[in-house]
Formats: structure tokens, sequence, C-alpha cells
């Protein structure tokens, strides 16, 4: 299979190839001495020339434990360099690397290690005895690679032993080369909240197709920069941190504590930047709130001058409406003196290209980003489509639509508002469920995504909900659940929210207050107990709470207004009971374990 070459530069080689595998070959080659991976304060470093040797070391350690062509091979990782390593060795061999997300309890762990049919997990030691439990129910689990081996652990072979393996590295160099673009290159679990998780199939020529396109709609400079941070069990970080690196020689430097990702911003300086909502409302709050604070009254009066001003020149864009020249001289005086030096401030002012996606963006909170100077673009896509489906293209950005359909796919609704999307980033199947995946991909090679979506004029797509979350209410009317919780976690106290109302007279609202923001407000109200079982029953906490509850009815119609809210004084995790490792809800355990408390919106 052929592909075009998109620009001349040679450290763009790997796009043109037709696997990962040949990607990174063409990488190395082409620019051996540019840093590849690094942690913070460069503590690790290493040249992707130096990644490449090491690559083929742990590849032939692999070999000789029995790894080859399409087998199975699960990481159970932090986002730290022995990933992308142990990863990018599996790959090599025409084997199929996957990750096991990190909050998994053993019985799911053992679930994706039989259903995947993995013959050795690579690990750490926070995550060891998770897996040797697991390990007591996959007998075909052969081998338990441990990488930083403490005293006592129980493991087969250490990561080490791997890296100094000898042996000839063209075998490696071969096996790559045999590496066919239909091959299985990843799996991607699903999260699994309606029945077990299905293993998505995403072949060499799925992310060969992904990062192509990238490529082309994103002028990416040479040598650019990425924090990787989310899990690599998800698509977004596995394409944007790992697979397009590789492709196309940028550099990562690991961040293997989610939250700690901000203050990464200002040394790293990413040109190439996905978050989840959850990381720009936190930004947000955190600047709002160092706004708030500033003793120095000129300064605070040019930083919300100059925020006005940027509020109002991207409201006038996205309007469509002719910026005139005294905005145009304004914003440029505001973005000289004050914006451009927030950017620095904060880490974001060598951005090319800057997403949010996996969950709906508060339209609020896009608008704050535009305004710094930072055009955060939502985008949309699921594991089935290699992550890709929609997107605002830079300098095409419309502020409460995912942008418009993936260059190189087709995108169009059913009847019944159903997203159906097809092209060359849609999956292989689904790993052992061919029902399931004759369910999802239809005769004429349609994806049925289970969105539900609306298109506009120019073909914006805007994301309505999940077919199967929709409420419809005792009177009959459909609603979306996501929109309205969407427009709840604008107010900065409401970390998350559920909307309840699903055959019921009204709409109500399970509410968790943002861990971080709710206690640090509290304290500046002098609010003595700040620990969210108390603010949850505070007087003051309630009020402002019922202030953002009131934004939301503002905006919408009577009948998807919330007419009652209940704040739980718990936080809710990823991978817990309540949200998917990717911060889905769970809205079926959610209205099972709150039920108590939901009956009582609808009783008192």
């Amino acid at each position: 299979m052929q592909r075009a070459t998109i620009g001349t530069d040679t450290t763009k080689r790997g796009v043109t190839a037709t696997t990962v595998a040949e990607a990174l070959e063409h990488t190395v080659a082409a620019v051996p001495d540019r840093v590849a991976l690094r942690t913070r304060g460069g503590e690790y470093e290493i040249t992707w020339a130096e990644y490449g040797e090491q690559v083929d070391r742990i590849a032939l350690g692999l070999k000789a434990l029995g790894l080859g062509p399409g087998q199975t091979f699960a990481l159970m990782l932090n986002n730290r360099p022995e990933f992308h390593l142990a990863d990018s060795a599996c790959l090599s061999l025409g084997a199929t690397p996957f990750s096991l997300y990190q909050t998994l309890t053993p019985e799911q762990v053992a679930y994706q290690l039989n259903d995947s049919r993995a013959e050795i997990v690579v690990t750490e030691p926070a995550f060891i005895e998770v897996v040797n439990a697991a390990r007591e129910k996959a007998p075909q689990l052969r081998h338990v690679v441990l990488v930083a081996a403490g005293d006592g652990m129980q493991a087969d072979v250490s990561f080490d032993d791997l890296l100094e393996s000898e042996g000839d590295p063209k075998e490696i160099s071969a096996a790559r080369a045999a590496v066919a673009p239909d091959d299985v290159l990843t799996l991607i679990y699903t999260s699994g909240t309606t029945g077990p998780p299905k293993g998505v199939q995403l072949t060499h020529d799925n992310m060969i197709s992904a990062v192509t396109t990238f490529d082309g709609v994103i002028d990416f400079p040479d040598g650019a920069r990425v924090v990787s941070y989310l899990p690599m069990a998800h698509i977004a970080e596995r394409a944007v941190g790992h697979y397009l690196p590789i492709a196309l020689g940028h550099t990562v430097t690991c961040c293997p504590v989610a939250r700690e990702v901000i203050a990464y911003l200002p040394e790293v300086r990413p040109t190439w930047f996905f978050a989840v909502p959850r990381i720009w409302e936190k930004l947000k709050a955190g600047l709002e709130a160092m706004i708030a604070s500033e003793q120095d009254s000129e300064r605070k009066q040019a930083l919300e001058w100059a925020i006005d001003v940027g509020h109002r020149k991207v409201r006038a864009e996205q309007a469509g409406e002719q910026i005139s020249d005294q905005l145009a001289a304004e914003h440029a005086k505001a973005d000289e003196l004050v914006l451009s030096r927030l950017r620095q401030r904060i880490g974001l002012d060598a951005l090319e290209a800057v997403y949010v996606g996996a969950a709906p963006t508060p339209a609020v909170v896009l608008e704050f980003f535009h305004a710094l100077g930072i055009p955060v673009a939502e985008l949309w896509g699921l594991s089935e489509s290699t992550g890709s489906g929609a997107l605002n293209l830079p300098g095409r950005i419309k502020i409460g639509t995912v942008g418009q359909v993936t260059p190189g796919m087709e995108l169009r609704l059913g009847d019944d508002g159903e997203i159906l999307i097809r092209g060359a980033q849609i999956m292989k199947g689904y790993r052992n469920m061919p029902e399931k995946t004759a369910e999802a991909i239809d005769d004429e090679g349609w994806l049925h995504t289970g969105d539900i979506g609306e298109l506009d004029d120019e073909g914006y797509l805007r994301i309505v909900d999940r077919k199967k979350e929709l409420i419809i209410t005792a009177g009959g009317k459909n609603i979306s659940p996501a929109n309205l919780e969407s427009k709840l976690k604008a107010h900065p106290l409401i970390g998350t929210a559920c909307v309840i109302g699903d055959q019921r007279p009204f709409l109500s609202a399970l509410i968790v207050l943002d861990p971080d923001v709710a206690p640090a407000w509290a304290k500046q109200q002098r609010i003595e107990d700040t620990s969210l079982e108390s603010l949850s029953r505070d007087e003051q906490v309630l009020a402002e709470v019922q202030k953002g509850v009131d934004d939301l009815n503002v905006q919408v119609s009577k009948v998807e207004g919330v007419k009652k809210f209940t704040v739980l004084g718990e936080d809710w995790l990823p991978g817990g009971d309540e949200l998917t490792p990717t911060m889905k809800l769970k809205r079926k355990p959610v209205a099972e374990k709150y039920a108590s408390k939901i009956e009582a919106m609808y009783t008192r």
C-alpha cells in the first residue's frame, strides 16, 4: 500500500510508512540525535538513536521469552519511559501490545488477559500484587516482567535483564519489515459501562492513517514536544503520546501522575497538547483564583482588562463579525503586554494545536482560553475509529461543536440522529466478538457510534449525547444529561455531576464538589472544616452550588431545568464505582448506589 509524502522534511518520513514498525525505523534514522524520551527536569533523557538501540535489545529479550508475530503482550505501567520502550519492542516483533488501566481489579485484569490471550505482562511495583493475583486466573500468562524491581517482588524477569539482552539487531529490523499494515497494532479495551469491556482491534494501517491525517492538518514544527500523562489504555494518549511521536520524531516528556501535568507545562512548553475537560476546568479555576487574589491593584486591573478584551474579540469572531480596527488594536496591545506573558507563565505559549475531548466541555471554559490566546478546540472520536471522527481545524474553530468530519473520513446521521462514520481509521473489529462487530459496523462499512449528533449548515457537528443515555421524562421529553452536566461543571465548585430524570416528573442532580477548588474556596470564606463531607452540608457551599444550578436553568428550557440537587460528601475517582477510567459516568451503578438519596429528592 503506497501513501503520498506530506512535505519534504526528512524528519517526517514516518508518515510515509505503512506500519508503525516501519515508522520507527524511519524516525531513528532521520533524527538520531534528537531527544526521544525524557522525565521532568531531564533526570532521564535518551535520544532516538538510543531509543532504537534499547528497543532492539528488549525485543531480542522478549523474543527469547517466546514472544512473536500475532501474540499479545500486556502492559500495566504508569506514564514512564519503559512503557514506550517495551511497547515499541513488542510491535517490532509483529506482536500486539495493549495497556491495562492502573485502576483495574485483579478480576478485571484477569478478564482482559484471558480475552486477549496475553502471554507476557510488564508492570511495576505499584501494580505487582494486582498482576500476581490476576495471574492465578490467567493460565496462559507465562511471564511477568517487572520494571524497577524491589526487594521481595515476585516476577519472572526484570526489565533491566531485557535491556541487557544480546543478539543481532538485524533480526529485529527484519521482524519490523515483516509487519503488515493489516496486522493488529494494539487493543483498546472499552470502559465496559454496559457489560464486559470489548477489545477494539486497531491495525497499523488504522494508526498510520490517523497520523497522516493529523500531520496533514496541523503544522507540527520540527522537534515538537508533548507531555504524556493520560492512561496509555486510552486511545487518545496512546495516539498523541506514543504513536505520533514515533512517526514524527516528537520529544515526549513522561508525567507519571496525571494530576501534576499542569506543573509540567512551563518546563516542557508543549507544541501539541490534548487534555480531558477536567484539566481545562481546573486550570481555568486556578487562573481565576490567582487573578482574584492579586494584591497589586494595577496588575489585577491589567489582567482583568486584557482578558475582557480577549473575550470581546472571541465573541465577535464566533458571531462571524468583522473585527473593528479599534478592537484589533486594543487586542494587540493586550496580547503584547498581558496575555502573551500569561501564556508563557503557564507554559502554553508555544502551541501549534491544542485539543480537548472524551467528554463535553463547557463553552465558557473554551471561550476563556480562547480569550487568553489559547485556542482550545473540541474533537470527537471513539476507540473504534482510532480516536478520530470530527475535529475543529486550527483557525476554523467553532465553539460548541466538535468540528467537521476528519479529513479522509465520511460522516452522516442516521434517521434517529445517530452518528455514522467510515474510512481507513475504522477498527478491524472487536476481539473474539464477531456478533458485536457486526452490530457496530454494517455491510457498507459504516460504524454505528451510538452517539446522537446534529450537523449545522457548514458541516460542524454537535454531540447531543449517547443514544442509550438520553433521559425520557415522565412527560415524554428527550433530554441529554451530558449537556446539562457539562453546564453544571462550569461552576468551579462542582467537580462532577450526574443528572437524574428518566421516567421522572422533573430533573434532579447528584453533585460532587471539586476536591481541590472547594476546600480552597471554603478557606477564603473562613470555613473551618474543609473536608468534602462537611462542605456538602455547609450552607454557604450549598448556596454557591445553587448559583451554579441557577446558571444552568437560565440557559435551558423549563423542562430541562434541574429542580433539586444533592451534594455528596465524597469524591468520585476514575475507575471507581461511579466513573470509568476515562471519567465517563457509570449511570446505572450510580443510580443503584445512591438510590435512597435520589428517591429522597422526589419524595420530600
